[in-house]
């Protein structure tokens, strides 16, 4: 959802976070989510890296930056575009190519 419409008090489904779309609230289900909520405190980069096992894919980095927006909007921050995020992702995390090597096989 665009950050500028998101509701704090009625996060009933996925898309209704900060920068969730279809794809993004499909790949929450993927982790075992079942409802906004539960997202809270969780590790972005956890979500990013479990995102990667399961599918067994190469994520982009924008979808940690999309991750780093959920946790951050549910620790209780103002809602942002997730390209907000992107030059923290670059600080906090470095180069994600790393993450690849850990795809299954």
């Amino acid at each position: 959802m665009n950050p500028a419409k998101v509701v704090r008090e009625k996060l009933k489904k996925f898309t209704d976070l900060p920068n969730i779309g279809p794809a993004a609230a499909g790949d929450f289900e993927v982790l075992g989510f079942t409802s906004p909520l539960q997202l809270t405190g969780a590790d972005p980069l956890e979500l990013y890296r479990t995102l990667i096992r399961v599918t067994g894919t190469h994520q982009d980095p924008c979808v940690l930056d999309v991750f780093i927006s959920v946790t951050d909007f549910l620790a209780g921050n103002p809602p942002k575009p997730w390209w907000h995020f992107t030059d923290q992702r670059k600080q906090r995390y470095g180069d994600l190519r790393f993450l690849d090597s850990h795809r299954p096989s």
